[in-house]
């Protein structure tokens, strides 16, 4: 899951199928730090969590664009952008 150099976006879903989306450069340590608790705060009480998708980015910059414009859409936006809505 780890390429070195890259950027990542992130979402996750929660145990109470929410969504979190975030950045890194570590995926996999991140969505450990996450159900290790020690992630960002509005994960902490939603363990376990689990990696549902993820791009790739050669900058930080692009990244957490693309992290941006997914918080600004509507739940059943996200889902489509994820791949996931029923039709």
């Amino acid at each position: 899951m780890v390429e070195k150099d890259k950027h990542y976006f992130y979402v996750l879903e929660c145990a109470d199928s929410s969504f979190y989306a975030g950045y890194t450069n570590d995926l996999e340590r991140r969505v450990n730090q996450h159900n290790a608790g020690k992630g960002a705060k509005y994960t902490r009480g939603k363990r376990p969590v689990k990696c549902i998708y993820y791009e790739i980015y050669e900058t930080k910059e692009q990244a957490m664009r693309a992290e941006y414009a997914f918080k600004q859409l509507k739940r059943s936006e996200k889902l489509k952008y994820i791949g996931r809505c029923k039709k």
